[in-house]
């Protein structure tokens, strides 16, 4: 009777577990199959079961959304995953801005159909460090997962080695800035330890740390990092590693790139992240067939657009860094006035153009607004300078400098910033200041000269001086010397003849 009894509550008792445990909420998301808690398989809670998610769209901000649901840390890779079986339901998502707290918020989700021939998002999310509050990916404060809170690392308590090892952790470049309060405070608590990293450790809590000097973080010292952006974007086949057609490094090899829409937007991300500059040219792209992506023309890298399983033909990119403009004179008649630059009437100036060295050759057309006039140089060490002899009203307008030259057979041109100048009457006539300046030089010429020959001639004084007193000396010690070797009649006679 007893075992029968003790068989019924524990089946009552099992039962009751059971119906405590909850479902999970609807839309919410998970990772499975992945090597840690923060890496694995998209899958989302629909209508009842778990769903893989269809690839269509997807980018760096669906996988930042995922990472801040499963409350992990900054989203470090994407990926498609295998090729699904057909008849494998899965649902879609139409995308999301980065900013939602959870998946549900996202522009989900249609309904749940079968992903044929499709694949599935695997993403990968770091687990125990963050930067948040940055302008992408790879910028923020910094923070450390510290008994399922996170906490604002104090600037005192890391340094380049332990960013080398975060910015690594992040899937970032190299440590570019880092500096307490760059990225504000947080409302959390701080990290109690100093951390001793060697710069070569996989993740940050597998540094050594020890215990703090000193217990407190005073306000501004939460350290903020900035890191390079992924060396994973080239441009390749161009005269400079900065044209050429684009290439993704993805799952452990180059893919093309191909874009349809707005292919100056991804132009534009690509020449970002490669640091060459902002100016873009979007030539016909080559017969390469490659992923399509669409970028906002904002992102920091490209990793952070849009990607879809469509191909399309391969994107060539020419960018360019705004070349610079300059207003200098020999005379000192250049000011800086409320309008741009000013110079005296009668002066001469030169405007120099220039460029960084990322493509051979080309030339620097000179345009000037209050004329159809233009000056043409060819660019000699990336840079050219216009000389003007006499400033007068004709000059005066707004300058600007385009840089030209020829990319796989294509004219590509940028353009610098406006120079302003205004021509204003001298304080007095030039010719006047000309012929001061010319007497000036002759007087410090004058002075100087005179100042160097007075001490010669003075010491040649002394020196003949010096001279004419040690023949005396010498003629007297002769006469003594004659004396002595005469005799006492000898002497006298000398001094009866003398």
């Amino acid at each position: 009777m007893i075992p029968a009894v003790v068989l019924m509550t524990l089946l009552w008792s099992t039962d009751l577990q059971a119906q405590s445990v909850s479902p999970p909420a609807e839309d919410s998301v998970r990772l499975v199959d992945g090597t840690t808690s923060c890496s694995g398989t998209v899958e989302v809670f629909y209508r009842g079961e778990w769903s893989g998610v269809c690839f269509s769209w997807w980018s760096m901000r669906e996988t930042k959304v995922v990472c801040r649901e499963l409350d992990c840390g900054n989203p470090v890779a994407e990926s498609r995953g295998p090729l699904i079986e057909d008849g494998r339901r899965g649902v879609r998502l139409g995308g999301c801005y980065g900013n939602e707290s959870s998946i549900r918020q996202c522009d989900i989700i249609e309904e749940p159909g079968v992903c044929n021939g499709e694949y599935y998002h695997h993403v990968t999310c770091s687990e125990s460090v963050r930067l948040v509050d940055g302008a992408g990916l790879c910028s923020g404060r910094v923070e450390v997962k510290s008994n399922q809170s996170w906490a604002s690392v104090c600037e005192a308590d890391f340094d380049r080695q332990d960013a080398e090892v975060v910015c690594g952790e992040l899937g970032c470049g190299a440590p570019a800035a880092l500096q307490g309060g760059l990225y504000g405070e947080g409302e959390g608590q701080t990290w109690d330890k100093e951390f001793q990293c060697k710069g070569k450790e996989s993740f940050l809590l597998v540094c050594d740390t020890s215990d703090r000097e000193n217990n407190t973080c005073l306000p501004g010292n939460a350290v903020g990092l900035t890191c390079s952006e992924p060396d994973d974007v080239r441009l390749v086949g161009g005269s400079s590693r900065c044209a050429g057609g684009v290439e993704w490094y993805d799952q452990g090899e180059w893919r093309t790139v191909g874009a349809d829409g707005d292919q100056e937007a991804v132009g534009a991300v690509v020449c970002r992240q490669l640091g060459c500059g902002s100016t873009v040219s979007v030539p016909p792209g080559d017969t390469t067939r490659g992923v399509e992506v669409i970028c906002s023309g904002s992102e920091s890298s490209l990793r952070e657009c849009w990607r879809s399983s469509y191909l399309l033909p391969g994107l060539t990119v020419i960018c360019s860094v705004q070349p610079d403009i300059s207003l200098t004179d020999s005379m000192g008649g250049v000011s800086r006035g409320h309008q741009g630059s000013e110079m005296f009437r009668g002066y001469n100036f030169t405007i120099t153009c220039s460029t960084q060295p990322q493509y051979p050759g080309g030339c620097f057309l000179l345009t000037f607004t209050g004329s159809n006039i233009q000056q043409i140089q060819p660019a000699v060490n990336h840079s050219a300078a216009f000389l003007f002899p006499a400033a007068d009203d004709s000059h005066q307008g707004n300058y600007s400098c385009v840089y030209e030259t020829d990319v796989f057979s294509h004219s590509f041109s940028s353009e610098s910033e406006l120079l302003s100048l205004t021509i204003t009457a001298s304080p007095l006539p030039a010719f006047i200041i000309r012929h001061v300046v010319v007497l000036l030089i002759l007087l410090t010429s004058i002075t100087t000269s005179y100042l160097y020959y007075k001490p010669t001639r003075r010491q040649k004084r002394v020196n003949r001086v010096s001279s004419m007193d040690l023949y005396v000396n010498a003629m007297e010690m002769v006469s003594l010397s004659s004396r002595a070797e005469a005799g006492p009649g000898e002497e006298r006679a000398a001094q009866g003849t003398e």
